[in-house]
């Protein structure tokens, strides 16, 4: 996994994965599937949020809350 790649972490109980922003491909773990659908959803509707949040926190700014699935 590159360091510098945009990417969030999404947790569900004990799982855990690493989700690219750009692509939406888990980088790194796993999520069940249904889990790892809606964040994938959620994700897809708020790329734009995601990637400004990874711009802040490049800068070392708190990245904000990003609105849940609807």
């Amino acid at each position: 996994m590159t360091a510098h790649r945009p990417r969030f972490h999404a947790a569900y109980g004990a799982d855990e994965a690493v989700i690219s922003i750009d692509s939406l491909a888990v980088l790194h773990g796993r999520l069940p599937a249904r889990a790892q659908g809606l964040v994938i959803e959620w994700a897809s509707r708020r790329q734009s949020e995601l990637r400004e949040a990874w711009a802040r926190a490049k800068r070392l700014e708190p990245p904000g809350k990003i609105d849940p699935l609807d």
